[in-house]
């Protein structure tokens, strides 16, 4: 069975062309035009042990909006298409991440019932030029694409840097945890779909 999605989506605002496999993780390139952010989805691709390859383009003279909301909607119907029917798969999946003073908890399930729950409070408002306000809409994005309920909560911390890679890190082991294959037949619910 292919764990492998490819999507291209193309906006008025962005273009956007990603390629996730959740069965490699030798291939991680990414290119948003977004240093800090490119940084963050590095983490989501190492620690989920993705395959993940992104190229994305946006209106950047703008601001960096639309593209990391649209990134996040893509890596969702990624996600999601790479998954199937999600036969097999562990389905829940958390993490507790420490990086120096901040420690994050991340909790996932890949039910089908979007919801996040965002409980990071970031003190600085911008990192280089990164709104930190982005963090939240490309989760709820990604978490409405996905069709996923996502918990991120900050336990501890004040650095802002620290605290966004902490969830970054976080959510992606616990996605990792959740795709993980049981060598259970049929769909982790007694509802018999997600």
């Amino acid at each position: 069975m292919s764990r492998d999605a490819h999507i291209v989506r193309s906006t008025a605002e962005t273009s956007i062309d990603l390629s996730v496999g959740h069965d490699g993780g030798a291939d991680v390139r990414i290119d948003t035009g977004i240093g800090f952010f490119d940084h963050m989805l590095q983490h989501v691709a190492r620690h989920g042990g993705l395959e993940f390859v992104l190229h994305a383009q946006g209106d950047l003279h703008v601001d960096e909006h639309h593209l990391v909301e649209d990134v996040g909607i893509v890596l969702g119907e990624a996600l999601k298409q790479a998954l199937g029917r999600k036969e097999g798969l562990a389905r829940y999946g958390w993490a507790l991440v420490p990086m120096d003073e901040s420690l994050v908890m991340c909790a996932v399930d890949l039910g089908g019932r979007p919801y996040l729950a965002y409980g990071l409070e970031l003190k600085t408002k911008k990192i280089k030029e990164f709104e930190t306000e982005l963090v939240e809409e490309f989760f709820r994005a990604l978490v409405n694409s996905a069709e996923m309920n996502l918990h991120l909560r900050q336990l501890d911390g004040r650095n802002t840097h620290h605290l966004i890679e902490a969830s970054f890190k976080s959510f992606a082991r616990a996605l990792g945890q959740a795709v993980a294959l049981t060598g259970r037949a049929g769909v982790p619910s007694t509802k018999g779909v997600l």
